[in-house]
């Protein structure tokens, strides 16, 4: 189904090419924006959504390592050359958790994650806001966080902690932007059927066990993620601002039944 809702409006989408983004950049898309897409290392597939998109006119595809700073003034560069001022930004590049315990985790895998997780995020808000805070213009963020921004995992202290920050990073900018009309909000998923779940979209009997704990009883679909991040970035969600909305199931309400 397609729509004027965002009409003449130029978006980026980080990590575009699989997933929660790939979604997200099907669904601004069907709205009427412009979208540029980053990926990291699957181009095929990055341009291929592209193309489907309507191509050059409507999408681009572009390699980028959000945790790069000339990387990602590269990546604006290129979408403001093409469509036009960013007014929407969604940040859904990220790394999963690793499974190693803290005395078992290098450094570099550690920084590796937080460095695309977090470091990516503060990247692209701020390339993002100093053009539209510098003409007085308005826009809209959505950062793709997680459930385990608050619910901890053994083994994935690189990711939690990344995600804690995230959260923290989006109600800052929140309070910073709002008076120049430039909305920050949050979206913390739960157990999702996208390539970061693999096993889960794989096994179906694993899957089938994992969903078992969510009470709503069956994991989520990326596109039903990207409607919640079109809604936060639409003029129907022009009040909201530094909230992080959790889709779930209600999976994380679930830790204190049995205590």
């Amino acid at each position: 189904m397609t729509s004027d809702l965002l009409a003449g409006a130029t978006a980026i989408v980080t990590g575009g090419e699989s997933g929660i983004g790939e979604a997200c950049v099907d669904a601004l898309v069907a709205a009427g924006a412009r979208v540029v897409l980053t990926y990291h290392s699957d181009q095929v597939a990055a341009e291929a959504i592209a193309a489907r998109s309507g191509g050059g006119a409507r999408a681009l595809a572009v390699r980028t390592d959000v945790a790069d700073e000339a990387a990602v003034d590269a990546l604006f560069g290129a979408a403001e050359h093409a469509f036009g001022p960013v007014t929407l930004l969604v940040n859904s590049a990220g790394l999963n958790m690793g499974g190693i315990k803290l005395v078992d985790m290098e450094l570099a895998r550690f920084d590796r994650v937080v460095k695309t997780d977090l470091y990516g995020p503060f990247l692209t808000c701020r390339r993002f806001a100093r053009p539209l805070v510098a003409a007085g213009k308005r826009g809209r963020i959505v950062n793709i966080s997680s459930i385990h921004e608050r619910a901890p995992r053994v083994g994935a202290v690189e990711y939690d902690s990344a995600k804690g920050g995230l959260a923290q990073l989006t109600a800052t900018l929140a309070l910073e932007l709002a008076p120049q009309g430039i909305a920050v909000n949050g979206v913390a998923p739960g157990m999702i059927l996208t390539p970061m779940n693999e096993r889960a979209v794989e096994d179906v009997a694993f899957r089938k066990q994992r969903e078992a704990f969510i009470p709503w009883g069956r994991a989520g679909r990326a596109e039903e993620v990207a409607t919640l991040v079109l809604y936060l970035l639409s003029p129907a969600a022009d009040y909201i601002t530094g909230s992080t909305i959790t889709i779930d199931g209600a999976l994380s309400l679930v830790i204190a039944p049995g205590a």
